[in-house]
């Protein structure tokens, strides 16, 4: 299996990476954190790693170009980068900043999929999955940025896999509820910061809108990429899978 991964050197993507390895799988990442990109190096020299920011088309594609030069191809694209954007009352939000994180969210899964399709097409086969959230599927107050552009991937997902389903390619969406790791913590403080409260009530207050009341981990979230990209899936597509505890409200 060949597997090109964005924003593959930490978090949830340096956990796909790690889980599609330990399956025997080729794998290729992108991430425009040098530092991280480094770290991941050391710890995994045999895969290739790109730096590159998903919203520059020209730095991606020269990326996924080469990737799929010396894999041979792509069997699972996990258009995975993204980021949390600014909190608060919407008349509060800097329009940059709204700007930033749909692009990041929304235009960088945009320019993943579209450099990956024709050598999709080209194979008749292959997965694209995106990583959206439970934000995407439910109202998120003062994250109204990063909600909107979850949304979007949402129905880019559906869009796409009846757009591609008859080239032999599925297209489906993870969504992640509160993952456990530094990520959260900053969004924690973040939203914190925005509410003037102390950062363990949102912290209480994430916990107590899952059914399970537990947050899950990102190897939780992993565990679902690769199974969505075995055989075993091989007929779903068009699907958004919430990995969450079972998310009742975000509030």
């Amino acid at each position: 299996m060949r597997v090109f991964i964005t924003a593959g050197a930490s978090g949830l993507g340096r956990a796909f990476a790690e889980a599609f390895l330990a399956q025997g799988a080729q794998v290729a990442i992108a991430d425009r954190d040098a530092e991280a990109l480094a770290q991941f190096s050391d710890a995994h020299p045999t895969v290739m790693a790109f730096e590159a920011d998903v919203t520059d088309e020209v730095v991606l594609s020269a990326a996924m170009a080469k990737a799929k030069d010396a894999l041979g191809g792509f069997d699972v694209i996990c258009a995975n980068a993204g980021t949390g954007g600014p909190a608060g009352p919407l008349e509060t939000l800097d329009a940059q900043a709204w700007r930033d994180c749909v692009d990041v969210n929304l235009t960088g899964a945009f320019l993943t999929a579209k450099q990956a399709i024709p050598t999709l097409k080209a194979q008749g086969s292959g997965l694209i999955l995106f990583t959206t959230s439970t934000a995407g599927q439910w109202g998120y107050p003062n994250r109204s940025p990063y909600s909107a552009a979850k949304w979007a991937l949402v129905g880019l997902t559906k869009g796409l896999a009846m757009e591609l389903g008859g080239f032999g390619i599925r297209v489906n969406a993870i969504a992640p509820g509160s993952v456990e790791g530094e990520r959260m913590e900053r969004v924690l403080s973040m939203e914190a910061a925005a509410r003037d409260v102390d950062p363990e009530i949102v912290r209480a207050e994430y916990v107590q809108g899952v059914s399970m009341k537990t947050w899950v981990s990102a190897e939780d979230i992993a565990a679902t990429a690769t199974w969505l990209a075995s055989d075993a899936a091989r007929r779903i597509s068009g699907q958004v899978i919430a990995v969450d505890g079972n998310t009742e409200t975000l509030r």
